[in-house]
């Protein structure tokens, strides 16, 4: 399934890996849950239990790329980079109530 795919079912995690202090500063999405990139390896296992496709984003796609990485190599089989924050916020928001 493609990012795009999850988006559109509306059936996901939202994963920030920015630092608390970033998201005063810029803002953030709804309903998105904060482990900055740092606390990552140290919650994977909260990471890993989680359900359902797991979308990480920051502020760029760099650091959810990297925490993606890692956390595919532990196992993580669902998982997609959301880039950055306020693209994928206005793509999340385009596609709410087409599924």
């Amino acid at each position: 399934m493609s990012l795009a795919e999850v988006i559109k079912s509306g059936n996901y995690e939202l994963i920030d890996v920015r630092e608390p202090m970033e998201l005063e500063m810029d803002g953030n999405i709804d309903g998105a849950k904060n482990i900055p990139l740092g606390e990552v390896e140290d919650r994977q296992d909260e990471i890993l239990s989680i359900e359902k496709p797991v979308i990480l984003f920051c502020r760029s796609g760099n650091r959810s790329g990297k925490a993606l990485e890692y956390l595919t190599t532990q196992g993580l089989q669902d998982g997609y980079n959301g880039g950055g924050w306020a693209d994928l916020k206005a793509t999340i928001e385009a596609n709410q109530g087409t599924f």
